[in-house]
């Protein structure tokens, strides 16, 4: 029985470190960005091409007193991905173990898979110039390192224990034993459980989940209408692209036609 793995962050231990960040770039060979705000140097704004796992905060007023919160923000790994349901050559697609992986030797670019993640996952290689082949990129779960029997090196790295890998079912049981132990200290909901279906990444926070930077969304999975308009996005193509053949032949043969008239009267002119 294949087992599907899962990740728990606990933003509440969560201190910010950028350590998770760090782990992510050197692991996965990814370069650094250089970004500027009033003249200093600042952690990335957003998920990128080269940053696959970002830190963000938001200082939030509770009890009249302002706190700062965090939140790990990468890729989701649904169990139903709207990324690969709408991918129309298949580059993108879920494994039995939990990760959502990305294969570049066959996409083609559409960029369909940025529009369809509910969480505004995938990035693409903006700054590749036109004779360069662009790519999707976006946090895989460390797949190369879980099917080798180790653990993401986020999870590995994180000095605060805000990370933890396992099975799916018994993070989700870890996750509502804290919260019946602690009710005052979390909010009483893991987030990722059923959202769209469910996600192999859940969180555990002490304010809600909006205002931690993650959007409400409902239970159903967002697949089902991104099969519906792929189901019927492929044989309209086709169809599409077989009339204007069609139409390239029929203006070609009339073409064709009139220059043979036209030849025929130059010639009865001529004679």
């Amino acid at each position: 029985m294949t087992v599907k793995y899962g990740m728990l962050i606990d933003e509440t231990r969560c201190t910010g470190c950028r350590g998770c960040q760090v782990a992510c770039k050197q692991w996965n060979d990814l370069p650094g960005e250089v970004t500027r705000n009033r003249g200093t140097y600042t952690n990335p704004p957003a998920l990128s091409a080269k940053t696959w796992n970002l830190i963000q905060y938001t200082e939030v007023e509770t009890g009249g007193k302002a706190g700062f919160y965090f939140l790990k923000h990468a890729c989701m790994h649904c169990e139903k991905p709207a990324c690969a349901s709408v991918c129309p050559v298949g580059a993108l697609y879920k494994t039995p173990e939990g990760p959502v992986v990305y294969d570049d030797s066959k996409c083609i670019g559409c960029r369909y898979c940025m529009t369809a993640c509910p969480f505004g996952i995938p990035t693409f290689e903006w700054q590749k110039g036109l004779l360069d082949q662009a790519l999707i990129r976006k946090c895989n779960l460390c797949v190369d390192r879980v099917s080798n029997g180790l653990i993401p090196a986020c999870a590995k790295t994180c000095p605060a224990k805000a990370i933890t890998f396992g099975e799916r079912d018994k993070l989700i049981a870890q996750a509502e034993a804290q919260i019946q132990k602690n009710p005052t200290r979390y909010v009483n909901r893991v987030y990722g459980k059923e959202e769209v279906g469910g996600t192999s990444i859940l969180y555990l926070s002490a304010i809600p989940f909006e205002q931690l930077g993650l959007p409400k969304l409902g239970t159903a999975p967002v697949t089902a209408l991104s099969e519906q308009v792929m189901e019927y996005t492929l044989p309209f193509a086709g169809a599409w692209a077989a009339t204007l053949a069609g139409l390239a032949i029929l203006f070609r043969l009339r073409n064709r036609g009139a220059q043979h008239a036209a030849d025929a009267a130059h010639k009865e002119e001529s004679a």
